[in-house]
Order: structure tokens, then C-alpha cells, then sequence
């Protein structure tokens, strides 16, 4: 007797080696453009080792690139490495290799993983954010940004991460720490580096509606752009001759306005107090605060703090002298980091005028008495007061467009538009990065690299841990240099590019991987842009994908591409947990792939991370689940490989049995089962348990009289349904029950409509919604027919026996019920 024993480990490599030998993925150049599909996972930090959460999210990717190859598509499915920047450079520094020895290792360990999962990979396109072949064109792209005004340097208040030391960009800072270190971050003032994102923000919130993207990113994209409609109003301090701008979407309480309050982030903030008898009460006040969470700053409830400035300005709609003060419920990131503070229709400011002893004036009454309201603060909507004449008795709401009209006819503000988003900071003080090509010129400034010396080389460096300035400052040899306009000794950038410039570009780059020339040519690039499907974290929705699509715009409108966005569908998995935390290795949750591909083989851990759930929701690791998909697997290739051997083929009969009628119209259904499951919503684990199903019919049928070739079909079309998320064991048992055949050229398949219309129903038969029997009845049968036939049941009779049937509630197709008394 046959030994029919499913061996992952020889039946895995096996296919691989056919696959890295024949480049089967390798994506051709030629053929018609309406069959191309990008197809695109987020790209790895590489550092360790791969974990689980990367299985589940190229094993996503690569059940979509293999359906989308089987419908006719010609698909593009590369790799490549997200290697510069904290998460490799902190590796590095725990194990106490150079950055480029452990990123480098962390790649060969990500390459053999990945290959040992057997992903449908076109090797041939692997690229490394990390190496000079790739961030030469980084840096040409930063020049290009630079000559465009996009890229900008200016001494700003910054993010400061104490623990990683360097600057953060204000999207990688969450409840006031930094992402990866949860340290509370400082603001310090540095001279650093921009991207005017800013100049974008109307487009990146009217193209979200050009997309197919979850409704979640888009709302936390929306949010994090944060439009808002208002006006521009100059308030003026003349002891120091300066104008302060606040933008408010309430003109109409300008005349309540009875204090003025600047974020302690505000860079004059410490100037204002220079000098007055508040000067050392502000910059404790300032440090102080600025150690408090964001998130708690802003909260209503908590109690107000500040100090006085020892300054004033003037409200322009009335002369009237504002004392100034800084608060920290005042934060930088909304609107210009100053407010006109209207306390009597505000809680906030209400809670600090109390604290402060300041004066109240209500500008809008009461509706009901028309008279300035009883209990403040008043936070309704009313007629005016206390306001300009032209103004009073206006409801407030009319009156907020005249009194802007008012403002801008006065040259004391204007309507305006102001957006939550700030210029992305991409400077970082740390070593591993992309170098700025920028020397830094006594008589010329900030002077660009010429073209044909790019890339500017990361040099290496025997100290590159952090030490609050770039290591890179230390390296004389390479930081002194010549003017490229005056020659003139001069000195290079020191700092380096922000990790998520290497990734807000990338996936351009795949497209045209070898061009020495330019990034990526304008013809190939246009063939494969925007990205068909996208697969990735959403813990990226604000940082690498607003910057991506930033990026695309930007280059589009240099006329480098046509796209105008990166990513025209989105897909957003949930994450892994084990005994319902997240994994981390100080928990001891840990699941390793390696260690379970060893045991189980890739087929198993691809297919089981599938089968737990929805993937775009967390679900919870069960070692038991993964024992379970492994018996499937098994059953599913043992059984093939039986019937390969002792089930005779050839062509289907022309009229089949009972039993072969039965699978077959089971295994259309299992067909359109999958196809709608993995075309329309990604969900992989309907299509996984309709496999499921269609083999345990398969195994009714071999008992009964299902004629042999059937069942043939049957299993076959059960390996080449599951084949996207089990590629190796399904390839090998389709090939034993089709002479060899190799089921990714085979089309997928196609459910036919004669196999999907039943033509008997099973009709389930109760008495007072108790099941009492199940008959055989005509699909076509009328309401008369199925209760006929339901009463015509042995034991639902005997059930009705005696009875009276006052109701009968038919459910075509499905039920007949009978309500007696």
C-alpha cells in the first residue's frame, strides 16, 4: 500500500527551487498595458528578524498577486528593505555591530525567510533604502525639492527625543513622547531642515475622495490635516513694534476678546519676557510645561496655569490693550500658537480668567431675554452686544462673514483657511541616513551638491551613537569641503534625512530599479502608477502614507509622473497577539516563524495566519488552530495523492449520478465562494473554510457513487482555489492529479451558472419553531406546494395531530412553519 504522507519539507523547497530556477515571478516587459496590476506590500525595517505580523502581511500581498497573475493580470510584486533610520540604527547599538553589518544581516535574514515562505517575489527589482545605488536619487530628489522651494531650512521649535537624541517630526510624536522611545519629548529651538508639506494640504484632503482607501485612514488623514474656515487677525505689541497673527473661527467674539495667551512653544515667547520682572517666572514656566503631555494640555477639565509677560497688545476692532500671557492648554499646532482669549464665551478661558482674576465681557446675549446672559461662560448662539454698532443685534452667526469683510476692508485681518499641518521636519542627528546634499558656504549659504557628485556618500564612522548632535560633525575628512560655486572652503550638512524620505518614494523606484540615468523613467513609471492594491500597517496612516502621497504630488507637478497619488487601494491588517497582548519578547509571547515553518512548513503558517480571522482585524494566536490547519493540509494533499494513483480520469460523464451531481455543484459553489471572497473583500478566511468544505463533501462522496473523475475535478479545484494562500503543497498535488500540470499558469477558475442553481432544496419543517422534519421539494415550488409537502412529513403530522393550525408561515427556499393552538 502507498505511503501517502505530506512531507512540507521536501515538497517546499522542492517548488521553490523550480520557481528561483525558471524566475517565475519575475514580472515580463512586454504585453498590454490593461493587464498590468502593482501589487504591494509595505516595505520591512529590517532589523532581527521577521516576525509574524510580516507573515500575515506578505502572505496577504501574495494570495492577491497570485489571484490577480491567474485572472490574466500581469503583475508587478517586488521587495525591498526600509534600511535606514532609527529601528536599524538602534539595533546596531544593542548588538554592538556597525549599522551597516547588522542592517545588512537583518536583509539575509529577511531574504531567507522570505523565500523560505515561498512569496512570489520578483527578486530581480530587490532594492536597499540604505545603499548609494538607491539614496544617489534620494538625494537628487532632494535637490529638486530644493530648487522648487519645497525643501527649506529655518530655526524652528522642535521635537527633542532625549533618549533617541535628535529631533522629531511632529507626526512621530504621540501624546506628547516620541514614538518609538516613549520618552517625553523637549522643545528645543535648532536651525533644521523642512518639507513644505503645508503647500499640499488642500489636495491631500480633496484627493482622499479619489481613492480606495478604509474610511478610518481617511478620517485620521482628514483629522491630522485639520482644515478649519476662519480669519487672520493682527494683534500689536508696541513696546516691542510686532505683530502677532491669531487665526480664529469665531471673528464675531473679537470684541470680548480681554487677554492674549501664546503656547509655550511659541518662539517668542521668551523674548517677550527679556528683560521684565516675568523673565525668570516665564522660562520656569516654559520649561515646565513643556514636559507635559499634549494630549492632557488640551484636556478642558484639567486647571489652567501661565504667566504674565509682562507685555501687552492691542485689539485692533476696538484699541483696547490686551495683557499677554503664556499657558500651556495653548498649543503650537493649531493655527499660529496665539489666541485672542474671550473668556465669557469660552470654558477654557473662562477656567484660566477665574484662575488669573481677568475681566469678562460678554459680546453675545441671551435669545431668550436679548440682554448679556446670567451665567457664564455662554456658549450658545445669540445676538450680538458690546460690539461695534454696525455689528449689535446681529444673530452672531450672520454677523461672522461682515465683521471678517469688516477686518480685511480695515487692514486688520482676512478670511483664511488654516490647516493642523506643519511642515514635515526631516532632520535627524543620528548617523544612519541618507546624507543632505547641501554644503553650508560662508558667502553663499546653503549651496546644493552638484548633480554629478551625488550621491554623497554616508562615510564610515567607528562612534556613531547619538550624542544630542549628528556624528557625522565629527568626521573633519568628510564634513570640510569646497564651495561648488566659489570654491571657497566650506563645510557638508551634518545632519541626515528623516527615514520616511528613503519610503516616501520607494515604490516609484520598483518600477525602474536598474536606471543609472534618473530615478525612474517617466514612460515605465506612468505604465505601473498609482499602486493597484497597497498592504501595510494602519499605524502608518499619518506618517508614511500622507508623506507618500505628498511626495507623489509634489514629483507629479515637477512633471516627473503622471499619477497625482501613490496608492489607489488601500488594505490595512490587523495585527497578531498572543493570549490576547501584543507579542514582545520581555512577555514571553514571542511566536517565531522560523521555529513553525521548521515544525509545520510555510503552507500551514501561511494558510493558518489567514484562517483566523478577518485580516483586517487583530486576532489572537492559538497553537491549537495551527495543529488544526496542519491535519487540513495533510488531509488535503493525502487525499489528492491517493486519488491521483487509484481514481481513474478523463473527461467528466455527460449525465452524472446523484452523488457526482452533488459535488459538483458543490464545487462551483466552493469556486464562487472564493473568487468573491478574495476579489470583492479580502476575506481569506471565508474562502480558506469553503476549501474546507468542498474536501469534506469530497470525502462523503468517495463513500457513495460520485464517479471517480469527478471527484478528480473536485480536488483539483480544491488545490487550485486554495493555491494563493497554500502555494507549495496545492502546486504539488494539482501536478499529481493533472499529468504534471502547473497550476499557477492554469487560469483561475470559473464558476458555471448551471452548478449554482439548485434544483431540489432541502425545506426544513417546524411546528411552533421547533424543527420537526426536513423534506426534499422542487427549487420552484409555490407556497402551497411546500406546505403541502411539509405536512406531508411522518412526524411533523403526528405533530399537528389533535392541533389547530391558525398560522403558516412560509420562508421560500428555506422553511415552512406552522403556529398551532
Amino acid at each position: 500500500m502507498a505511503d501517502y504522507r505530506y512531507d512540507p519539507q521536501e515538497i517546499e523547497p522542492r517548488w521553490q527551487r523550480v520557481w528561483e530556477d525558471e524566475q517565475t515571478w519575475v514580472v515580463p516587459e512586454d504585453g498590454p498595458t490593461e493587464a498590468d496590476a502593482y501589487v504591494l506590500e509595505m516595505l520591512p525595517y529590517p532589523s532581527g528578524e521577521p516576525h509574524v505580523g510580516h507573515l500575515k502581511n506578505y502572505t496577504i500581498g501574495d494570495a492577491v498577486a497570485h489571484y490577480k497573475r491567474r485572472t490574466g493580470h500581469r503583475v508587478l510584486h517586488p521587495m525591498g528593505y526600509d534600511a535606514f533610520g532609527l529601528p536599524a540604527e538602534n539595533h546596531a547599538i544593542k548588538t554592538g555591530q556597525h549599522p551597516r553589518v547588522s542592517t545588512e544581516a537583518a536583509i539575509a535574514s529577511f531574504q531567507e525567510q522570505f523565500r523560505r515562505w515561498g512569496v512570489s517575489i520578483d527578486w530581480t527589482r530587490e532594492l536597499g533604502t540604505h545603499t548609494p545605488e538607491y539614496y544617489r536619487w534620494t538625494q537628487w530628489l532632494f535637490l529638486k525639492f530644493f530648487e522648487k522651494g519645497l525643501a527649506y531650512r529655518k530655526e524652528a521649535a522642535v521635537n527633542w527625543d532625549p533618549v533617541e537624541e535628535t529631533v522629531l517630526a511632529n507626526e512621530q510624536v504621540i501624546d506628547g513622547r516620541g514614538e518609538r522611545s516613549g520618552a517625553l519629548v523637549e522643545i528645543r529651538q535648532l536651525t533644521q531642515w523642512f518639507f513644505r508639506i503645508t503647500d499640499y494640504a488642500e489636495p491631500l484632503l480633496d484627493d482622499l475622495e479619489t481613492i480606495d482607501w478604509p474610511p478610518h485612514v481617511k478620517t485620521m488623514q482628514r483629522n491630522w490635516i485639520g482644515r478649519s474656515q476662519g480669519a487672520e487677525v493682527a494683534f500689536r505689541c508696541d513696546e516691542l513694534d510686532t505683530e502677532y497673527t491669531v487665526f480664529t473661527t469665531r471673528p464675531d467674539t473679537l470684541f470680548g476678546a480681554t487677554f492674549f495667551v501664546m503656547a509655550p512653544e511659541h518662539p517668542d515667547v521668551l523674548k517677550l519676557s527679556e528683560g521684565t520682572e516675568q523673565e525668570e517666572k516665564v522660562a520656569t514656566y516654559v520649561r515646565q510645561a513643556l514636559t507635559a503631555d499634549a494630549r492632557e494640555r488640551g484636556d478642558d477639565a484639567r486647571e489652567k496655569t501661565g504667566e504674565f509677560l509682562g507685555r501687552y497688545v492691542t485689539n485692533p476692532v476696538n484699541g483696547e490693550q490686551l495683557p499677554m500671557f503664556v499657558a500651556d492648554y495653548v498649543l503650537m499646532d493649531y493655527g499660529t500658537g496665539a489666541i485672542m482669549a474671550v473668556p465669557a464665551h469660552d470654558g477654557r478661558d473662562h477656567a484660566f480668567a477665574e484662575k488669573f482674576d481677568l475681566p469678562l465681557k460678554p459680546v453675545i446675549a441671551d435669545p431668550e431675554t436679548g440682554e448679556a446672559p446670567t451665567e457664564l461662560p455662554f456658549t450658545q448662539d445669540g445676538p450680538l452686544i458690546n460690539s461695534a454698532p454696525q455689528f449689535d443685534g446681529l444673530p452672531n452667526r450672520e454677523a461672522l462673514d461682515q465683521i471678517t469683510a469688516w477686518l480685511d476692508a480695515e487692514g486688520k485681518g482676512k478670511a483664511t483657511i488654516n490647516y493642523r499641518l506643519r511642515d514635515w521636519l526631516l532632520s535627524r542627528q543620528r548617523y544612519w541616513g541618507c546624507p543632505i546634499p547641501i554644503i553650508h558656504c560662508a558667502e553663499h549659504g546653503a549651496v546644493p551638491v552638484p548633480e554629478d557628485q551625488l550621491p554623497v556618500e554616508l562615510p564610515d564612522v567607528t562612534d556613531y551613537k547619538p550624542k544630542g548632535k549628528s556624528p557625522l560633525a565629527a568626521a573633519e575628512d568628510w564634513v570640510n569641503t569646497t564651495c561648488p560655486v566659489c570654491g571657497a572652503p566650506a563645510k557638508r550638512e551634518t545632519d541626515t534625512m528623516d527615514t520616511f524620505v528613503d519610503s516616501s518614494w520607494y515604490f516609484l523606484r520598483y518600477t525602474d530599479p536598474k536606471n543609472d540615468t534618473a530615478p525612474f523613467a517617466r514612460d515605465i513609471v506612468d505604465r505601473w502608477m498609482p499602486v493597484d492594491q497597497y498592504i501595510g500597517g494602519v499605524e502608518h496612516a499619518i506618517l508614511h502614507l500622507l508623506y507618500a502621497r505628498f511626495f507623489t504630488k509634489a514629483l507629479s507637478d515637477m512633471d516627473l509622473l503622471s499619477a497625482r497619488e501613490p496608492f489607489a487601494a488601500l488594505f490595512t491588517q490587523g495585527m497578531i497577539t498572543k493570549d490576547g497582548a501584543k507579542m514582545s519578547k520581555s512577555k514571553g509571547n514571542v511566536v517565531s516563524p522560523r521555529v513553525m515553518v521548521e515544525r509545520y512548513g510555510a503552507d500551514t503558517l501561511r494558510a493558518y495566519v489567514l484562517f483566523m480571522g478577518p485580516p483586517e482585524q487583530d486576532a489572537d494566536w492559538s497553537d491549537d488552530g495551527v495543529e488544526g490547519m496542519s491535519r487540513f493540509m495533510s488531509r488535503l494533499w493525502r487525499t489528492s495523492a491517493e486519488a491521483a494513483d487509484t481514481l481513474e480520469g478523463g473527461d467528466l460523464p455527460a449525465e452524472p449520478n446523484a452523488d457526482g451531481l452533488r459535488i459538483l455543484r458543490k464545487t462551483h459553489w466552493a469556486i464562487d465562494r472564493v473568487t468573491s471572497s478574495v476579489a470583492e473583500r479580502f476575506h481569506f478566511n471565508v474562502a480558506i473554510a469553503a476549501v474546507m468544505e468542498l474536501l469534506n463533501e469530497v470525502a462523503v462522496a468517495k463513500r457513495g457513487d460520485a464517479e471517480p473523475q469527478i471527484i478528480r475535478v473536485a480536488l483539483s479545484t480544491a488545490n487550485s482555489l486554495l493555491y494563493p494562500f497554500a502555494p507549495h503543497a496545492t502546486t504539488d498535488a494539482y501536478a499529481l492529479l493533472n499529468g504534471g500540470a502547473r497550476l499557477w499558469e492554469v487560469p483561475w477558475p470559473v464558476a458555471e451558472e448551471r452548478y449554482l442553481v439548485a434544483d431540489e432544496i432541502e425545506l426544513v419543517c417546524q411546528v411552533m419553531g421547533k424543527v420537526r422534519g426536513r423534506v426534499t421539494a422542487p427549487a420552484d415550488a409555490d407556497d402551497a406546494e411546500l406546505e403541502r409537502l411539509a405536512r406531508g412529513d411522518a412526524n411533523v403530522a403526528s405533530h399537528l395531530d389533535g392541533k389547530t393550525v391558525v398560522k403558516v408561515i412560509v420562508v421560500p427556499g428555506k422553511l415552512v412553519n406552522f403556529v398551532v393552538r
